[in-house]
């Protein structure tokens, strides 16, 4: 059965939400299932029992979906207290009477061989920067879901989709979007001042050297969520993504460039914002101007503002808060 992900979203499956459990309506699929994404094609011959997943994020869409992979990669970012868990997930876990998967070491690459001790059905890899050679390798072990277009660009949704379908659970996929999508939209509607407002997010800046600024492009999966939040794309930032990258640097000289910005988004602290205040060329952004400028650590509220699908729920109220507390000085 060949699936056509994109002619999903109109075949959304009825749900019922029970104390922030969710329990799906679907159909059962059809196998063998045929999935094509950028890498090549892929064939699940049958109902996946033992899921694995790499890269970031993935695991998060089998547990939502109630399955708890029997390996996924180890948290490397935002991980608090070092046991390879983000906070969401380990509340899923615990919510679903589970104890951690065998967790992947990813700090040097792929651990094929940890992955091929699970002896997985399927491999989930929808949101990853995996490689020809990667992808190659993995389909040895399993049957593997790769990205749709580019490495790192699978928004929250794409994920949610391929790697669903990569389960024959797409019709419960399509439900957990549309759910998600509804707290989105109920958190978002308490901040009517976010509508309109242009949003960039730059990267981590040095606050010794801002001769360069680093940026997320329109390809990023942190910026396409602006969207979801009620934020508008700066035009400055459109025209600055044609390289399909999902990031940009520019000279700090150019930055008039961005003078359509009205919030920025970064990861850094205090000092950092004072920094850009005394930067000659910088404090003429608007954003830094008038002090509309989001920080975040490298801490799950910093995490989550690259949206997964558990992250999502859990980080709404803090960062929805912070970005609309910039776009009131932008008034």
């Amino acid at each position: 059965m060949r699936i056509n992900l994109h002619h999903l979203a109109p075949l959304a499956a009825v749900f019922l939400s029970v104390s922030g459990s969710m329990a799906f309506a679907a159909e059962e699929a059809r196998f063998p299932l045929e999935l094509s994404h950028a890498l090549g094609q892929t064939t699940v011959p049958a109902k996946p029992q033992r899921v694995a997943t790499v890269a970031w994020a993935n695991h998060e869409v089998p547990l939502a979906l109630g399955i708890v992979p029997v390996g996924m990669a180890a948290a490397n970012f935002g991980d608090d207290d070092g046991d390879g868990l983000l906070p969401w997930v380990s509340e899923r876990l615990k919510s679903l009477g589970a104890d951690a998967p065998v967790l992947f070491d990813e700090g040097d690459g792929i651990d094929f061989e940890a992955v091929a001790g699970t002896a997985p059905d399927v491999i989930l890899a929808a949101y990853s920067g995996l490689s020809q050679s990667d992808y190659d390798t993995l389909s040895q072990i399993a049957p593997v879901i790769a990205y749709p277009q580019a490495p790192w660009s699978t928004d929250w949704r794409e994920t949610i989709r391929f790697d669903s379908a990569g389960m024959g659970m797409s019709p419960d996929g399509e439900a957990l979007i549309a759910d998600i999508e509804q707290k989105i939209a109920a958190e978002v509607a308490k901040y009517p001042e976010l509508k309109g407002k242009r949003a960039m997010f730059v990267t981590h800046l040095d606050a010794t050297d801002l001769s360069i600024v680093n940026f997320y492009t329109t390809q990023d999966t942190r910026v396409r969520f602006f969207a979801d939040l009620g934020l508008s794309m700066p035009k400055s930032v459109m025209q600055a993504s044609t390289t399909g990258s999902f990031a940009g640097s520019i000279s700090a000289e150019q930055i008039d460039l961005f003078d359509d910005v009205d919030i920025l988004v970064t990861y850094g602290d205090q000092a950092l914002i004072e920094a850009m205040k005394a930067n000659p060329l910088l404090s003429h952004m608007p954003a830094v101007k008038h002090d509309a400028i989001v920080t975040l650590g490298r801490d799950p509220v910093g995490t989550a503002a690259n949206p997964t699908p558990l992250s999502i729920t859990w980080v709404l109220p803090a960062y929805v808060e912070k970005l609309a507390e910039a776009a009131r000085k932008t008034e």
